[in-house]
């Protein structure tokens, strides 16, 4: 069971990865979504359309299966022998995931202090990994409140969804999207970090498995929803020093 957990998840995170990885068109260096400058032939001047609707399937599916285990018996009794097997070691404890959580933001600034430039500057970046766990927090702490569901070792009534997870994937999802363009293995760290994350949540006893499947949903939809509205923003909040976003090959 727990060797099935393991691959569930691992699976998921391949699937946010190999999904995303065609998320966005690819410009010549120098070409913008605001302007057909250097645009390839077939693909339309557009202002900053940056992930097509299907991109939205995978957090989509995962939010869903959170939403419907929460209410469906069956998935609940399947949660509850998951959580059995899981805690067959019941003296296990560790507070790593309260760190791992930031993993993979934090390799974004690093891998740029390192040199390896990612696809935005540091002020764009930022403000749309803010915007991003704006999004993520005020969904996932409302949904918290409003669910008012216990946890599995019985201590609060704010398991759904797993706000560690949520954190993690939106985090794995930046560092995907600001690196995916120069190495696959950037991304596959970060989605397994944010996996390993989720796993050990559930072996700590504090969430079910529907709590931590749903929190990676929202956690990737909070970013991709950042990617896309952070134009828009950047371009009110910041005329005079704004630029257009580039994505290069």
């Amino acid at each position: 069971m727990r060797s099935f957990l393991c691959l569930l998840f691992v699976s998921i995170s391949f699937s946010a990865y190999t999904q995303q990885t065609d998320s966005s068109y690819h410009l010549q260096p120098g070409a913008s979504f605001y302007n057909n400058t250097s645009l390839p032939a077939g693909i339309p001047a557009q202002k900053h359309v940056v992930y097509p609707l299907r991109s939205f399937i995978l957090p989509s599916a995962l939010i869903a299966y959170g939403v419907i285990a929460i209410n469906n018996e069956d998935m609940k009794e399947w949660d509850m022998s998951l959580k059995n097997e899981v805690r067959k070691d019941a003296d296990f404890k560790t507070k790593i995931d309260n760190y791992m959580q930031y993993a993979p933001a934090l390799a974004v600034y690093g891998l740029n202090i390192a040199g390896i430039k990612g696809r935005h500057n540091f002020r764009d970046r930022s403000f749309t990994y803010l915007l991003s766990n704006a999004i993520m927090g005020i969904t996932v702490q409302s949904l918290k409140k409003i669910n008012g569901a216990y946890r599995p070792d019985g201590h609060g009534s704010n398991a759904f969804p797993s706000g560690h997870t949520a954190t993690a994937f939106a985090a794995a999802e930046f560092l995907h999207q600001e690196y995916k363009n120069s190495s696959p293995w950037i991304s596959i760290a970060g989605y397994l970090t944010a996996t390993a994350t989720g796993i050990l949540r559930m072996y700590n006893n504090r969430h079910w498995f529907r709590d931590i499947v749903a929190g990676a949903g929202f956690g990737i939809m909070s970013t991709q929803i950042a990617y896309n509205i952070e134009p828009v923003l950047a371009k009110k909040l910041f005329p005079h020093k704004y630029k257009p976003p580039v994505i290069a090959y």
